[in-house]
């Protein structure tokens, strides 16, 4: 199953997240999200949400699961999935957040932001929110570094 995230790590890697935009740019260069293989991706991501394979934790409005702990084989990215439709938990990205998102019903937007590519930089904190329907959400964390709120 980690295979099937490759392509969103490869991406992501070496990518400055300092300028969310401009980060979102170079990811959008290295993987469009409508391009071929971009859509291929994400039927792959959703067949394994379908399966239960991830997002298998918790309950509406935030089902998530662990994928992979940062570490060589990820690229130095941990790999969590999240299926939401509401507000999750409050958290700081130390070093920044990049995420992939896949619009599952209605016309979701996450924290503003539609499908595709979101990014926020080191030292970002919020309250990550899905507004207007349904997001499969691949979160990856530079060298893990999160940090949640109470």
């Amino acid at each position: 199953m980690l295979s099937t995230f490759e392509p969103l790590w490869r991406a992501a890697e070496g990518v400055d997240l300092s300028d969310s935009a401009a980060a979102v740019a170079t990811l959008t260069q290295r993987l469009d999200p409508a391009s071929p293989e971009g859509q291929a991706l994400s039927s792959a991501l959703c067949d394994l949400l379908e399966s239960g394979a991830v997002a298998d934790r918790g309950a509406p409005p935030v089902r998530w699961s662990r994928v992979a702990k940062a570490g060589p084989e990820t690229g130095a990215f941990s790999i969590d999935v999240v299926h939401m439709n509401g507000a999750g938990p409050r958290h700081t990205h130390h070093e920044g957040e990049v995420n992939w998102c896949i619009a599952l019903s209605g016309e979701p937007r996450f924290d503003g932001q539609g499908p595709g590519w979101v990014a926020f930089p080191p030292g970002s904190t919020h309250v990550p929110t899905v507004e207007g329907g349904e997001m499969l959400i691949v979160y990856l964390l530079p060298n893990g570094a999160v940090e949640f709120h109470a």
